[in-house]
């Protein structure tokens, strides 16, 4: 799985607003933004919906990833 590389606080937000209104589904609905925008070629809004897509599944995992100090 690849990390957000960058996550700016209005992407955070996104993420937390699907995770509240679909639940399990959200990566799916972002996956899906995703994918409308690439067909539309919106390139800029396609890698934003796809990271949001990955911050989605970040804060969705219960056990710490990475090294924990």
């Amino acid at each position: 799985m690849y990390l957000p590389l960058y996550v700016e606080n209005r992407d955070v937000a996104e993420a937390e607003a699907l995770i509240a209104q679909f639940g399990k589904e959200a990566g799916l609905e972002a996956a899906e933004r995703a994918e409308t925008s690439r067909d539309l070629g919106n390139h800029i809004s396609y890698c934003r919906w796809r990271q949001i897509e990955r911050l989605i599944i970040l804060l969705s995992v219960k056990v710490p990833l990475g090294t924990i100090h």
